[in-house]
């Protein structure tokens, strides 16, 4: 069976700082068109620091479209042709004020694929170094160490409702457990 859809027309209707909106017509297998809302997103990244100790870094922050303060591990978007990578160190360091000796890639998630292109690149690091805070002049967020068996416990009871601190969350345990963890190479 043919799944691909065939864009007919693409019209935006909204350019922002952050996303752009479209709305399409696509031509299903079958040739019926139909209309696709697409929100663009230029991608992002989540890191999962992890100490020596064994606590798990995260971020209390304020999430206005929620209406509600959300703790996550730390994440955000990827400037202008930036590497994955590198915006997950600088992410990491700008909103904990750490960064690891050695990072773990993890994949991507695809938060919403029916109507979102975002794709979030997810790491993990550890051997982590204080080197101070770097945040943006409109962030405030508090930085919350939890033991890692506490935040698995938290994701089981609903306490933690992000989902890509969810999915880091569990990968990296599930990797680590199936020994399928391997250390990135420009980490080492």
């Amino acid at each position: 069976m043919d799944l691909e859809e065939k864009q007919i027309r693409k019209i935006y209707v909204y350019r922002g700082r952050i996303l752009n909106v479209r709305n399409d017509d696509a031509q299903l297998s079958n040739g019926k068109i139909v209309s696709r809302e697409v929100v663009e997103h230029i991608g992002g990244v989540c890191v999962l620091p992890v100490t020596e100790n064994g606590d798990v870094i995260f971020v209390k922050q304020y999430r206005y479209p929620y209406e509600e303060t959300i703790l996550e591990l730390p994440a955000g978007k990827l400037d202008p042709g930036e590497e994955p990578f590198h915006g997950a160190v600088r992410e990491l360091h700008e909103e904990t004020g750490v960064v690891g000796d050695t990072y773990y890639e993890l994949g991507a998630d695809y938060p919403s694929p029916g109507y979102t292109d975002e794709v979030i690149h997810l790491y993990a690091a550890t051997g982590l170094k204080d080197v101070g805070q770097k945040l943006d002049e409109d962030e405030f967020l508090d930085v919350v160490k939890i033991p890692y068996e506490k935040a698995l416990e938290m994701c089981y009871t609903g306490e933690l409702t992000d989902s890509k601190t969810l999915i880091l969350l569990l990968k990296y345990k599930l990797m680590e457990q199936s020994g399928r963890l391997t250390p990135m190479e420009e980490s080492k």
